[in-house]
């Protein structure tokens, strides 16, 4: 039986510990996870998915906010599993806890390595326009994500995509390649392939100022801003003086010598801005402050004689 240390916070890492516990060849002796953290206006604490999941499964949880000189450290290094496997985490792990490993210490990583390497890899290929995506298998090394690549599988990114479904497509992705890939690395007859030290790229988790849209992008950039933060944290804009979320928007069909941020199009089903090179960007789901998330055609009821074609209305 092979033991293993597991290491996850959110929904992405749900069903790879799930199927990690359901073959009987594999010991799960703990789950490290985020602690919990408060949620929503009345700040209920709340344990991650990973906690809620191996609570169900009935295994020891450990949850230090920060691993680095904690007890819990020296309790898990204690533990000496063959294999230490982390997914979606959210900390940097010391060198002791990855010298602890007696085989390898593994990350499922949810981009195409060593492209995106970083916290924020699937919102950032959504943002930046991809069409495919993918996970890595990975031995886990000092430096953020940039051990050698045991193996890997693409994974395509629809139009429609959002980060949520993008999140799900790899979470089950990332399960399947692991629970084919573990017998080798048991076995000893993996193959580890270096990452390519050109080809690096970065996805540094989402700043709060990146969640503002700037209409200077080109109205398919917005496009796939407004999916890579959607369901969380939600693009936002300052529309005609007010902050509203924008929930899904789309590229219309037609150019304009408007400068970005003026009403190229108002009535009472559609608003449509100028945005970057000429693009006319369409707004479809809005969310004003205070309010949850309508169709643009409900919002424009509400306010219509504040939008006319020609008006700048963002900055």
């Amino acid at each position: 039986m092979t033991s293993i240390v597991f290491m996850g916070t959110p929904e992405f890492a749900v069903p790879i510990l799930q199927a990690l516990a359901a073959q009987p060849e594999y010991q799960i002796l703990a789950v490290v996870t985020q602690p919990d953290k408060p949620v929503g206006r009345k700040h209920i604490l709340t344990p991650s998915p990973v906690k809620v999941a191996a609570t169900a499964l009935g295994i020891k949880i450990y949850q230090p906010a920060r691993l680095t000189k904690s007890p819990e450290l020296a309790e898990l290094i204690a533990l000496q599993p063959d294999l230490l496997i982390t997914a979606a985490f959210g900390q940097f792990l010391p060198k002791s806890l990855l010298a602890a490993a007696k085989i390898l210490p593994l990350n499922v990583h949810g981009s195409l390595l060593p492209k995106y390497r970083g916290g924020a890899p699937i919102q950032r290929a959504i943002m930046n326009g991809d069409t495919e995506t993918g996970v890595t298998i990975m031995e886990m090394v000092a430096k953020m994500d940039a051990g050698d690549m045991i193996s890997q599988v693409k994974v395509p990114i629809a139009a429609t995509d959002d980060n949520a479904a993008v999140f799900q497509n790899l979470s089950l992705a990332g399960r399947d390649l692991l629970m084919t890939t573990l017998p080798k690395i048991i076995a000893g007859t993996m193959i580890k392939v270096p990452q390519d030290p050109d080809q690096v790229t970065f996805a540094p988790n989402i700043k709060p100022e990146e969640e503002q849209l700037n209409l200077q992008q080109t109205a398919k950039q917005l496009v796939d801003k407004v999916r890579g933060l959607r369901p969380d944290p939600i693009a936002y804009l300052e529309l005609a003086g007010q902050r509203v979320k924008i929930w899904d928007s789309a590229v219309a069909d037609l150019s304009t010598s408007l400068a970005p941020g003026f009403v190229v199009k108002a009535d009472k089903k559609q608003l449509w801005l100028s945005a970057g090179t000429g693009s006319v960007w369409a707004i479809k789901t809005i969310q004003p402050a205070g309010k949850k998330p309508m169709p643009i055609s409900n919002f424009m009821n509400g306010y219509l004689d504040e939008f006319v074609a020609g008006q700048q209305v963002v900055e």
